[in-house]
């Protein structure tokens, strides 16, 4: 007797040892993944056995890539098989540049364009501070795009111009508490709301689910897809070595080579091409938040973990 055929699938949702696999025919079917230490992400696509009314995923096809946080204690996968990640901010609340930095060296590692996103143009002088913030990453060749959400319901040219970069491609929406990333994703996703019932309703994870990542398809064809993650409010690198993190930092990167030291840490070596860019009025140059925030991550990752 032949073994049953394997069926591809998507996962768009994971709750615990659920996932939620889409079909090519956009079906949706409860699978669990074999053995206990199989993992699948969002974004994942997999070779599945039905099994009665629920199926049990077999496979990982290899990924083009994963895009996750690790910390001393756990890591977090987001996502799979991303084109981009759009990391939203917001003029108000302040937002981090550390937690944006340490996001676009993870997608940085990964080998996904990053996309900045500033919302909340109403604000006027705050709004034009935090615009004001971001040069830096514009000035080191980051895409940085300015959003406004608030008011009516039909898109003004800044969702546009949003909406144009994000066609036909898997995006990752990451950003802080506050920045408007619900409302982002309720505004390409009309029925982001009832999608996210129906998640929680098949994985019976409740209120859960609405922290967990899931899958959004923007258009009925199924080619531009938002997937949506829980807010973050730290970002560890743990899994990067501190000797990698200047080649991940755009504006560090063309230096490299130029330092009178092959193995140069950029903290205190005397010919050090990286320092010697710092406070250059002219590009190549380093602005001193940014050496602050490489200062304090190599710091960081070079600690002894036990």
């Amino acid at each position: 007797m032949n073994a049953p055929a394997l069926l591809p699938g998507l996962v768009v949702a994971a709750h615990g040892r659920h996932c939620l696999v889409e079909s090519p025919d956009g079906s949706r079917l409860i699978c669990h993944p074999r053995g206990k230490k199989s993992q699948v992400v969002v974004g994942d696509r997999v070779r599945w056995l039905a099994s009665q009314d629920e199926g049990t995923v077999e496979k990982v096809d290899a990924r083009r890539n994963l895009f996750y946080r690790q910390d001393e204690i756990r890591t977090k996968s987001f996502a799979a098989n991303l084109d981009q990640v759009l990391v939203l901010l917001a003029a108000d609340p302040e937002f981090s540049e550390s937690q944006l930095s340490r996001a676009l060296i993870a997608a940085e590692a990964e080998g996904i364009e990053p996309l900045v996103v500033l919302n909340k143009m109403d604000l006027g002088e705050a709004y034009a501070r935090a615009w004001a913030r971001l040069a830096p990453y514009r000035d080191m060749g980051h895409t940085v795009l300015q959003l406004g959400l608030k008011g009516g319901a039909a898109p003004d040219d800044s969702l546009a111009d949003l909406q144009a970069r994000l066609a036909g491609k898997t995006t990752l929406v990451l950003g802080p508490s506050g920045a408007g990333k619900s409302t982002l994703i309720n505004r390409l996703v009309p029925t982001a709301g009832a999608q996210t019932g129906e998640v929680s309703r098949a994985l019976n994870s409740g209120k859960h689910t609405t922290t967990s990542t899931t899958w959004y398809w923007v258009d009925v064809s199924r080619q531009t897809a938002l997937i949506d993650s829980p807010g973050f409010q730290e970002f560890g690198l743990h899994h990067i070595d501190a000797t990698r993190l200047p080649a991940l930092m755009r504006d560090f990167a063309p230096l490299l080579g130029g330092c009178r030291f092959y193995n140069c840490t950029h903290l205190h070596e005397p010919g050090c091409a990286v320092r010697e860019a710092l406070n250059r009025p002219e590009a190549p140059r380093i602005t001193p938040q940014r050496y602050a925030i490489y200062q304090g991550l190599f710091e960081e990752l070079s600690a002894t973990r036990y």
